[in-house]
């Protein structure tokens, strides 16, 4: 037997052999997560995919880049879903989309469908993220996702090496300086200080750089800010730590059959189909000056006029009931008095400031005679999305000025009032979408 490994998209994968196929963290739309977009770039045949009969699902964690419901519509109910989650609510909503199957993995807890076993592996952050060990044709394949190692996992996995295959995350996200670019490092990126100790660990033949696999709109500038490394200097570097393995770039589509004795090409997956150039690279610019929000909040088409009401409304009611309601977390900057400025932009680059005096749990709108000392800014149609669609933080082109260097960004007021308990929000957005075109 082989086992036939390819390639769906950022980390999605099917796993084929002797007759069992599963898919791992499916998505199977471009754009996904509302601005992710495919790098290198494909489109699907949604038509020829609906012949996949998968014979089970594999979801990694809750993430909107790993558990769409719109990628998920396209599967036969009877399809099983096994999910990694600590919270019920997901379970409901793919459940309500009308899948009979939806099963809670366990870590540690090995699931055999067919001809391949599964073994979900703890995550540095186990309340979010998990890992997937793959045995099957008498081969081991880790399937990182694009999660942290844990310590204690890393030796619970040592034992498997020399491992045939890990899928490993290759790209280190720059959240934090597109969000506040005055924090942004810049300088040369370098790989994670544990890569190399945790890979020799493993000693795999092959290594695959995985998740990933997206840019933003063709406009914008994360796109040369988010992703820091290339496939050029991961080759380079892991190929340095592990001399003995091959690394082996998957792009969507691309198929390969593992054996003990080796790696060769397969078929490609015929439903995922490339367009233009495949190996394309990141182009990271440490030294990148950012747009202001105005020119960037025009690249959006107006909202109407409920949602610009529903938008503002939050700034001056919504926003400030939320706030209160929540906990301050311990050592918050906004634990001593503050003037918080949050700048809303149209679609036409004006603006509309709001500003609030935030002293603990407490937040009140104030006049303009005190400067702010904590400035927010966002797209008028970013913070609609927020608010209605479930968006994330990392798609809306939030940016905070001002903050001290000491302070911790996901403190601000807009942050924790959009996210804090807004678990499923993009899927439950998502499933109303779907039902709502289904009564069409």
């Amino acid at each position: 037997m082989t086992l036939k490994i390819s390639r769906i998209l950022h980390a999605g994968y099917v796993f084929e052999c002797d007759g069992t196929l599963i898919a791992f963290d499916p998505i199977f739309e471009n754009p996904f997560s509302r601005n992710c977009h495919a790098f290198p770039d494909v489109r699907f045949d949604h038509a020829l995919m609906r012949g996949m009969k998968p014979d089970a699902v594999f979801i990694s964690h809750f993430h909107d880049d790993h558990c769409s419901l719109e990628s998920l519509d396209l599967l036969d109910r009877t399809t099983p879903i096994y999910l990694y989650c600590l919270f019920d609510e997901l379970f409901a909503l793919i459940r309500a989309l009308g899948f009979v199957n939806v099963l809670r993995l366990a870590v540690d807890a090995p699931v055999r469908v067919g001809a391949i076993e599964v073994i979900p592996r703890r995550a540095l952050d186990a309340d979010v993220d998990s890992m997937f060990h793959i045995r099957a044709a008498g081969l081991n394949v880790l399937n990182v996702v694009d999660s942290w190692m844990d310590p204690e996992t890393l030796e619970q996995l040592k034992p498997y090496a020399p491992w045939d295959m890990v899928l490993w995350p290759f790209q280190t996200m720059r959240e934090i300086d597109v969000i506040a670019p005055s924090r942004a490092q810049g300088g040369a990126p370098a790989l994670p200080e544990e890569w190399p100790e945790q890979l020799q660990a493993l000693a795999p033949r092959y290594v695959v750089p995985s998740s990933c696999q997206f840019v933003q709109e063709p406009w914008s500038w994360y796109n040369h800010a988010l992703f820091p490394i290339t496939y050029r200097q991961f080759a380079r570097e892991v190929g340095a730590w592990l001399p003995d393995a091959a690394i082996v770039r998957l792009n969507p589509s691309v198929s390969v059959e593992l054996t003990p004795q080796g790696l060769a090409p397969s078929a490609p997956l015929p439903w995922v189909l490339p367009v233009g150039e495949q190996d394309v690279d990141y182009e990271y610019d440490a030294d990148i000056v950012p747009p202001p929000t105005s020119d960037i909040a025009r690249h959006f088409a107006p909202l109407d006029a409920e949602q610009t009401a529903l938008a503002l409304d939050y700034c001056t009611s919504g926003l400030l009931e939320k706030y209160e309601d929540m906990e301050l977390p311990p050592d918050s900057y906004f634990a001593t008095p503050c003037i918080w400025q949050l700048s809303v932009y149209d679609h036409e680059g004006a603006v509309r400031q709001f500003r609030y005096r935030v002293h603990g749990d407490s937040i009140a709108l104030t006049g303009d005679e005190e400067a702010p000392t904590w400035m927010t800014e966002i797209p008028i149609a970013k913070l609609y999305a927020g608010l209605a669609l479930g968006e994330s933080l990392t798609s809306m082109y939030m940016r905070i000025n001002g903050a001290p260097p000491d302070a911790d960004i996901v403190d601000d007021p807009l942050i924790r009032c959009l996210f804090n308990d807004a678990f499923g929000a993009y899927q439950s957005a998502q499933l109303q979408r779907i039902k709502e075109r289904t009564a069409q």
